[in-house]
């Protein structure tokens, strides 16, 4: 017996010893994870984005070494959010998410770096120095650009190129792009590109022009500059010498038409994801002459360049960018007449946001071209923003039917929001009002729901007086733009009167040949009958009315004979 007890003492010592040693089971989720942003400061809090597959509410983001759990957040099945406290050292962290039973690990993802410490990494980048147009600014002349830039960055920039754009002049010779190949830190270059004037732009003071300069690391990453160059002019002869705009008679007595937008709206607010709108324009003529056979383009466009009058062809509407708005029920190019100097004109074009268009800040292109007193051709292009949004689509109902509510009782309210929208949403808090009678638990938080998700709140409500009683349910949430806005829906129920118990008197008492006042029957005394026939027992409910009162008498009671006693006769 003693031998047989040292075994098993031998065995469960082994066991332990064995389960000890034995590293943890790891098991990996769906997909790799990832983390955004992979860097962060020490000594301020900051919240990462971490991404993945199969995630489930409750999921825990653990940083390793040392730090622990973190404050997680659940977004839905791919997103969760953390919270990095200020507290967290200097380090590179190994970012983990556990859902209990399993775990899927992104290595090195995080670093967490000191406030006066430099970037652990090194990038080109380009600024401009200085930028300088010489040549006659005249229309259809040659004029010269020449741009000073220099690579500040920290590494070299490989394939350096870059493209020019402008309203006002066009590119030539090199269609507008200026190949400068490799640029190494600290070095300054020239770009030169050569334009032809395409517009009249006598009296202006400025030429806006796009520079778009693309290049990449040596570890092959694309990096795109672009650089709006404001370039003054005065209209005449421009020296060539050190660039700079050389003195000259400021022109007297010109005429020019300029079109421009001085306001805009839209028939449908907000924007959403769908929407057909029209989009209304208020256009003015801000020049002392007059514009001519203006052709307004919604998208952007061209309507031909130079001098006399214009050619075959027409304009060019098809190049705009229609993506995120298109024209609906006509073209995006539409004929606005004559406008003189100093008048308006109200123009209005029907668009439809496009169904994939997330939310955001749009700008949308708009091109005036017309004729001006000298029968040349002069565009006027123009941006306007349109905001896109995306509001939750709920429905708000009872998830089963209603009870029946009577005055002065207690009843529950069985409410449910559902999510019939296409996109994830966001929602606040929701509560339950009404004016006649009183919520208990009406309130309550419903956070995220997916497409299709639902949330329940079961309200008790006591009504004041039967009827038709309105219930407001109101959620509130943000917007897109972290906008407050508020979700109203309104509920009706049947409220109907409320029970009233008379008491029962006893046949036997004295006084009007014995009354039996019934009470009208309710659910519970249905089903107390139904318990009482189950049991073999009396179930009717009775029915007589007080007797002489005109109703039915109450049948006599006959009596029980005695049974005899044994033993006697």
């Amino acid at each position: 017996m003693n031998r047989s007890m040292f075994r098993l003492s031998v065995v469960f010592a082994f066991l332990s010893l064995w389960l000890t040693a034995a590293p943890p089971a790891t098991f990996a989720l769906g997909s790799t994870i990832s983390v955004v942003p992979g860097q962060v400061t020490s000594g301020t809090p900051a919240v990462i984005t971490v991404t993945g597959t199969d995630f489930v509410d409750g999921s825990t983001v653990v940083l390793l070494e040392n730090i622990g759990a973190l404050s997680t957040t659940f977004v839905n099945t791919t997103v969760l959010t953390a919270a990095i406290p200020a507290s967290v050292p200097v380090g590179i962290y190994d970012v983990i998410v556990s859902t209990g039973t399993e775990t899927a690990t992104c290595a090195d993802c995080l670093a967490v770096v000191s406030p006066s410490e430099p970037l652990p990494f090194a990038r080109p980048q380009f600024a401009v120095y200085t930028s300088k147009l010489s040549g006659s600014v005249k229309i259809n002349n040659e004029v010269t650009l020449k741009v000073v830039m220099e690579n500040v960055g920290k590494a070299t920039a490989y394939n350096v190129q870059a493209a020019f754009s402008s309203t006002d002049l066009v590119p030539a010779k090199t269609g507008g792009i200026v190949i400068l190949g490799s640029v190494d830190y600290d070095q300054e270059v020239d770009v030169v590109q050569t334009f032809i004037v395409s517009t009249q732009i006598v009296g202006q003071g400025l030429i806006m022009a796009d520079m778009n300069v693309t290049y990449y690391d040596a570890q092959g990453a694309s990096y795109s500059d672009i650089f709006k160059l404001s370039i003054p002019v005065s209209g005449g002869a421009v020296s060539g010498g050190g660039g700079s705009v050389a003195p000259t008679t400021t022109p007297t007595g010109v005429k020019s038409s300029q079109l421009v937008i001085t306001g805009y709206s839209s028939t449908v607010e907000p924007l959403q994801p769908g929407e057909q709108f029209a989009l209304n324009l208020t256009v003015q003529n801000m020049g002392n002459a007059s514009a001519q056979r203006i052709t307004m383009i919604v998208g952007g466009g061209s309507g031909g360049g130079g001098s006399g009058t214009p050619g075959p062809g027409g304009v060019s509407g098809g190049g705009g960018d229609f993506s995120n708005f298109a024209p609906v029920g006509s073209s995006n190019v539409q004929s606005l007449g004559d406008l003189k100097a100093g008048e308006k004109i109200q123009a209005v074009q029907n668009l439809v946001v496009n169904v994939s268009t997330n939310p955001g800040a749009y700008p949308l292109r708009v091109t005036f071209s017309y004729l001006n007193d000298k029968n040349e051709v002069i565009s006027d292009e123009q941006v306007i923003t349109l905001l896109v949004y995306s509001l939750p689509n709920v429905d708000v109902s009872f998830y089963r039917p209603l009870d029946p509510f009577y005055a002065g009782q207690a009843g529950v309210l069985p409410i449910q929001v559902v999510n019939l929208g296409r996109r994830f949403s966001v929602l606040g808090n929701i509560k339950i009002e009404t004016q006649n009678g009183s919520v208990e638990n009406g309130t309550g938080l419903i956070g995220s729901l997916d497409a299709g998700g639902y949330f329940t709140l079961d309200a008790l409500f006591t009504p004041d007086q039967p009827g038709t009683v309105t219930l407001e349910v109101v959620i509130d949430y943000l917007d897109d733009f972290n906008q407050p806005r508020v979700i109203t829906k309104k509920l009706e129920i049947e409220v109907q009167e409320g029970l009233i118990e008379e008491p029962a008197v006893d046949p036997s008492l004295d006084g009007d040949g014995g009354q039996i006042f019934v009470e009208e029957e309710t659910t519970l005394h249905k089903i107390f009958r139904f318990i009482k026939g189950l049991f073999g027992l009396d179930s009717a409910w009775p029915v007589w009315q007080p007797a002489g009162g005109g109703g039915m008498d109450m049948p006599p009671v006959e009596p029980v004979p005695a049974l005899p006693v044994p033993g006697k006769g």
